[in-house]
């Protein structure tokens, strides 16, 4: 409470389960209303990501294919929790670590289509973007210059990890310092999309404040000099 009295709070949710083959459950939903209605948060935002099934929650964020079936529930499951919490969410675009032949539609598209039909914003992880294209082998500049920056109400940055398996993943692990990598990728979204909210995520092996709080200002500078030209 005393934090929302100077800054404005960002809610980022990872259990309502949307791209999941059922509702959003109605008890968590309540209780989240309840902590919308109490915070009165500036953002409220959820992963397209399934973590819920047969009443029984998973630790994960696990992947969908990108069908236009998954599309329509996913929508609806938007439209459910946005009625429930007078408020528009945000969806974020995954990290991915496989090729799904069951998709039918690209990823931008899909998050597009969907943020239309919906009313949703989009809330774009460049640290997804970034892994997704080391992993798929896609080029994540060029992805990032397709993105519809005008549905874009969040910025995600963070560290990854190189996968402890032996493979060529890389992970999502949000317990290093952001890679120069998807600095740059932060750059050129903001020279194209102007200032947008952003938020830091690490969540393990945390470092001295000062590491931290040097990543919070380079963002600012960037927001400061690049998205003010916009």
């Amino acid at each position: 409470a005393a934090i929302r009295q100077q800054h404005p709070i960002s809610l980022h949710g990872v259990s309502l389960s949307l791209a999941g083959d059922e509702p959003p459950d109605a008890q968590l939903l309540a209780q989240l209303k309840a902590l919308v209605t109490d915070i009165k948060p500036a953002l409220v935002s959820e992963h397209l990501a399934w973590s819920r099934w047969n009443g029984i929650y998973y630790p994960d964020l696990l992947p969908v294919p990108r069908t236009t079936r998954v599309m329509h529930r996913v929508i609806d499951n938007i439209n459910r929790t946005q009625d429930t919490l007078g408020c528009q969410i945000s969806l974020e675009n995954p990290t991915h670590y496989l090729q799904m032949p069951e998709h039918e539609w690209d990823e931008i598209e899909f998050l597009d289509e969907v943020s239309r039909r919906s009313g949703c914003g989009l809330l774009l992880d460049l640290n997804n973007v970034w892994l997704s294209a080391h992993n798929l082998g896609f080029e994540a500049a060029a992805w990032l210059s397709c993105f519809p920056v005008e549905r874009v109400t969040e910025i995600h940055l963070a560290g990854f990890s190189p996968d402890d398996g032996g493979s060529d993943l890389l992970i999502d692990s949000h317990d290093q310092s952001i890679s120069e990598e998807v600095w740059r990728l932060y750059t050129q979204l903001i020279q194209r999309a102007g200032a947008k909210p952003t938020l830091i995520e690490r969540d393990d092996n945390l470092p001295v404040f000062n590491v931290l709080l040097a990543e919070q200002q380079r963002a600012q500078r960037i927001l400061d000099t690049m998205g003010a030209a916009v």
